[in-house]
């Protein structure tokens, strides 16, 4: 099977200390199921709500799933009980929307903070002073059922490697400063997610903990 093939290959380039999830959006259950018996691979990635929880219903209860699309807040209830990380946490109104809900399940869910990065005005994400803005807010701290792990970001579309490298460093600089100024004491605040197929070697050089890889496994769709 190519796409066994292609995961392995692209494991083999990743090391230890960063985590693979395989991008499974579009791919039918079977695929998912068949890659996770044969290799052992237990972590996807879904940007779609319903396909997530779909797919999280039908399949092994060892595999762990991270939503990492743009999340509506009408879809944080769907996804709470499926997800073990929400990726794409892009505003502080989403953030205060998924404490909510968190708390009536009686749970904290794992989050990244989405930032804007890269020069493309569609991608979506938050500013540092938006970030900062968020944190010093009194309501805030108030927030218990919500844990943030890190932060994420997608870099431009482009084959200019420098630009991308670039906006990299932004994001790992952006993590340093966060977790100097105001995460210091709390170790959980450890994730940087950033890196896809095309360019999640250089992700990795400029100090990803996280890439999302899909095409080059399961190949275009």
């Amino acid at each position: 099977m190519e796409f066994i093939k292609n995961y392995l290959a692209v494991r083999k380039t990743i090391p230890e200390n960063v985590m693979l999830i395989a991008v499974s959006k579009f791919s039918p259950f079977e695929t998912i199921l068949t890659l996770y018996n044969e290799t052992g691979h237990s972590l996807f990635g879904e940007s779609r709500a319903q396909e997530l929880a779909l797919k999280q219903a039908q399949l092994p209860v060892g595999i762990s799933w991270h939503f990492i699309g743009h999340l509506q807040t009408n879809k944080i209830k769907l996804l709470l009980a499926h997800t073990s990380l929400i990726q794409s946490v892009d505003s502080y109104r989403l953030l205060k929307e998924i404490n909510r809900e968190s708390a009536q399940l009686d749970k904290v869910t794992d989050v990244l903070l989405q930032f804007h990065v890269a020069t493309e005005e569609t991608k979506f994400g938050l500013s540092k002073d938006e970030t900062v803005e968020m944190i010093m807010d009194k309501e805030f701290n108030t927030l218990q059922n919500i844990k943030l792990k890190g932060v994420m970001g997608m870099a431009s579309f482009t084959d200019d490697h420098s630009l991308v490298r670039k906006e990299f460093k932004t994001l790992r600089r952006l993590f340093e400063e966060l977790r100097r100024d105001y995460f210091a004491s709390d170790a959980s605040f450890s994730e940087v997610s950033m890196g896809m197929s095309s360019d999640y070697t250089l992700a990795i050089e400029e100090g990803s903990t996280m890439v999302r890889i899909g095409s080059l496994i399961f190949g275009e769709r």
